[in-house]
């Protein structure tokens, strides 16, 4: 069975960009702990610190879904619902 790869990005909108990294960077020691969970990177762009972007790597996707039924994920996704303007989830499949 192949990982799933998942880039995440989330565009923060220009208010609250530190509110959205704060309930972003919570995210990270509990998922690391998950099952399955293999790597959770967040990055933050140099020249837009509105966009946030998660580098993920699951072991599978019904791992990933058990991460999205998590309660941290659950609450970060309704706290920072009126925050963002754009989340765009990639999942993918490394071919090399």
């Amino acid at each position: 069975m192949s990982r799933l790869i998942v880039v995440a990005k989330v565009l923060a909108k220009k208010d609250f960009i530190d509110a959205v990294k704060t309930e972003l960077l919570k995210l990270i020691e509990p998922t690391r702990k998950e099952d399955g969970c293999i790597e959770y990177n967040l990055h933050q762009d140099n020249e837009n610190p509105a966009v946030f972007v998660f580098c993920e790597t699951w072991k599978c996707s019904a791992c990933l879904e058990k991460h999205m039924n998590s309660e941290h994920f659950k609450n970060y996704v309704t706290t920072v619902a009126t925050m963002i303007e754009e989340k765009v989830v990639h999942k993918m499949t490394r071919i090399e």
